[in-house]
This record gives structure tokens, C-alpha cells and sequence, in this order.
């Protein structure tokens, strides 16, 4: 797969760690050996998957000589905060858009990811109701900054488009190198299933090398249905941007929706069970909106014997833990 097509800024510079989980397949008890891909590491302030996707999507808007970008997510974005950091070391300015998606969920003098939002300069935030077309929301700062001269370039929410998910893709292709390396064989990847390009990023790249190792991944809002069309449809729009010509099995999208909870953002009692056992056995910190609620899922799916005796599956850690500070009040109950 030929990378060096488009273009992309250079923020990660080492492969991110591949390591066995041994004291927490030890806790759950199941002959299943767990390993993570430590996605938490990449550089940016505070860590975080959107770094990978953000490398195309940054360079994308300077290719096209914008000054200035605009992205959205929710109250604590990881992506906003990611996309604000790059943004920064490019000397661009960043204009945030956040979607309220629980009712009264937005505090300005909150802690995590809004007060980095602070403490890193964004130029503004802009605070919208939950279900807010975000797009259209974006392209009306857009035209107003436009109209003071300035040259924006919109970063869809979770950088995930063909162009942010081309991240992933070069994540599977740099997994199966690590992999091949260290002479592991990973029967299964399970990833966090939210904007989606992390998700379609990585089936791309496993149907790309020929691996055959399926990714299944873990909803963090939506129904499976929903979820399953939304990765797949990206997936294909990736493929064909970076020339894959092996075709996409509409059966290697696979998600679960059991996990979600009330709702996105929502904590939810298996949560925090799943951040609490990788922080208490293994010294990982996870995020409480994505990878604990997909820590979650992996746990209670093996907890089912969902995979056979034997199996090793890799969970890709997307990071987020700077949102863990503004859910104190949720683990300390």
C-alpha cells in the first residue's frame, strides 16, 4: 500500500508498543491471552488515536494553504483536543465546534479535555445542542471566517473520513510488522467503534496485507446495524482512495452494541469495572467514553466465552485519559 500518494506531516516517529497483558488475563480466568497496541502513546497533548489520521488530515489542509481549522466532537473530545495540538505546532489556528449530546453536560471551567481546550488556546468554542448538524454548523464558521479573510479547512468529527482513516490503514500495516517481528500470531483485534475511521482504517489494512486477522469492534453510541453500515461505507470510500483492489467482505464488519449504555458519553457501571481492572492489573489508564467502554465489551465478551480457549486478541487502545479527571465524581462513588 503506497502511503507516500498524499499528503502527510510527520508526528510519529517510533512504531507505538505492542505488550502482553498477563495479570489481567490472569484476573479474568479464561485460557485467552490478552495484548494491547498502545495507541495511548502517540505524541500530542495527552495521547490519543486521532494523532494517526490527524498526520493526513493536517497535511491535507496545508497542501491547500489554510490558516485555520475547524473540527467537532463532544464536550470532551479527544479528537478536538488532538486537532487543537496539531494545530498548534503548525501555527494554524483552531476554531472548536462541541455537540452537547447530554443535556447540561458542558461546563466551561471543567476539568480534562475543556480545560486543555484553555490551557492550549483554541481561538474559540462554539457549544450546540445534541443532535446539531455539525457539518452545517462548521461550514457557517467557515463562511464567517472566510469573510474576515481567513482561509479555514474543516476536519470532519473524529478525522474520520477516507483521508483520516488512511491512519489506520498504515497503523494495520505498521501492527503486521510488529507482529511479524515479534513472531506473534494475534487471532483477533477488537477496537473502539465510534466516528468510525479508526474501525475502517484498520479492516482496510488487514484485507490490504492479506492477514486475515478480523477486527471487531465495540460501539460506543449507536446500534450495531447503523454502526456496521457506517464503518463499511467509509471502508470502501478508503480502499478506493489508496488503490486496494482486494474486495471488502461486507461480513468482516462486525460490532457490538451491548455496551453503550444510556448512552454516548454516559458512564456505565461495566465501565468503570473495565477501567479500574486495566489500571489495577495492568497499570493502563483508559478513557471512560471510548476504549473503558470497549475494555468493557472485551471483557465481558471473554467473560462468555466468546472467544475459544486459546485465542490471543490484541485491543487497540485509542487513548483519551485526560477525559478520566472530569469523571472523578463516577469512580470515587
Amino acid at each position: 500500500m503506497n502511503f507516500a500518494q498524499f499528503p502527510r506531516r510527520k508526528y510519529i516517529y517510533t512504531p507505538t508498543p505492542i505488550e502482553p497483558m498477563p495479570a489481567l488475563s490472569k484476573r479474568l480466568g479464561k485460557e485467552v491471552s490478552l495484548y494491547v497496541k498502545r495507541d495511548d502513546l502517540l505524541p500530542g497533548a495527552g495521547g490519543g488515536n486521532k494523532t494517526r489520521k490527524l498526520e493526513f488530515c493536517i497535511a491535507d489542509a496545508m497542501e491547500k494553504k489554510a490558516d485555520t481549522i475547524i473540527t467537532c466532537g463532544a464536550v470532551q473530545s479527544n479528537h478536538c483536543r488532538l486537532t487543537l495540538s496539531w494545530a498548534v505546532k503548525e501555527g494554524l489556528d483552531c476554531h472548536l465546534v462541541l455537540e452537547e449530546r447530554v443535556k447540561g453536560s458542558y461546563k466551561e471551567d471543567a476539568s480534562g479535555n475543556n480545560f486543555l481546550f484553555e490551557l492550549m488556546g483554541v481561538k474559540s468554542i462554539e457549544v450546540v445542542p445534541g443532535g446539531t448538524d455539525m457539518m452545517g454548523a462548521m461550514e457557517k464558521k467557515a463562511a464567517a471566517l472566510e469573510a474576515e479573510g481567513r482561509r479555514p479547512y474543516i476536519i470532519p468529527g473524529g478525522a474520520s473520513n477516507a483521508i483520516g482513516a488512511l491512519g489506520y490503514v498504515s497503523c494495520a500495516a505498521e501492527t503486521m510488522t510488529q507482529l511479524n517481528d515479534m513472531h506473534l500470531n494475534i487471532d483477533h483485534i477488537v477496537v473502539p467503534s465510534g466516528s468510525a475511521g479508526t474501525h475502517a482504517g484498520m479492516v482496510v489494512g488487514m484485507v490490504g496485507s492479506s492477514s486475515n486477522i478480523p477486527v471487531s469492534g465495540v460501539n460506543v453510541s449507536r446500534k450495531k446495524d447503523v454502526q456496521e453500515e457506517i464503518v463499511y461505507k467509509l471502508a470502501i470510500a478508503t480502499a478506493e482512495k489508496l488503490g486496494v483492489k482486494t474486495a471488502l467482505d461486507r461480513k468482516a464488519f462486525v460490532c457490538f452494541d451491548q455496551y453503550v449504555g444510556p448512552g454516548y458519553s454516559i458512564p456505565t457501571d461495566a465501565m468503570v469495572e473495565a477501567v479500574k481492572l486495566f489500571a489495577q492489573t495492568e497499570s493502563i489508564l483508559l478513557d471512560p467514553v471510548y476504549s473503558g467502554k470497549t475494555a468493557a465489551g472485551l471483557i465481558d465478551l471473554i467473560r462468555k466465552d466468546h472467544f475459544a480457549p486459546g485465542t490471543k486478541v490484541l485491543f487497540l487502545h485509542t487513548g483519551g485519559s485526560p477525559a478520566l479527571y472530569a469523571y472523578m465524581d463516577t469512580f470515587r462513588k
